[in-house]
């Protein structure tokens, strides 16, 4: 069974996001930040990382900035979650190492047709 990472300090975010991935069975981890997903992270590499990129404490950007830098933080596949929609956002969060993006608010079709794309169902 693969694993996701779900960070994002929404608590809603969250709980979609857990329903719409276990739904391919997928066990899902919960952080509320990039400081507690980094936690996650050096227990054990999740397959996946959906992140949200404006935070409290660490944003998306540093995370994605610090899980690229751990021993094996290139496996995991990125999807970044943003409201942000300019071109110059995506392709800093891009250039970071995320491998899709996804706009907010999401849904199951989304997701499905983003995942689909970087391999991971």
């Amino acid at each position: 069974m693969k694993t996701c990472l779900v960070v994002d300090d929404s608590s809603v975010i969250r709980k979609v996001a857990r329903r719409i991935l276990e739904g391919f069975n997928f066990r899902i981890v919960e952080a509320e930040n990039g400081e507690k997903g980094l936690e996650a992270c050096r227990l054990e590499l999740p397959d996946a990382v959906l992140l949200d990129w404006n935070m409290p404490v660490m944003d998306g950007y540093e995370f994605l900035r610090n899980l690229r830098r751990m021993p094996g933080g290139d496996q995991p596949k990125v999807v970044f979650c943003t409201t942000e929609n300019d071109v110059a956002h995506i392709a800093r969060a891009l250039h970071a190492g995320a491998n899709e993006y996804i706009m907010k608010p999401f849904d199951k079709d989304i997701v499905t047709a983003k995942f689909q794309e970087i391999g991971l169902i």
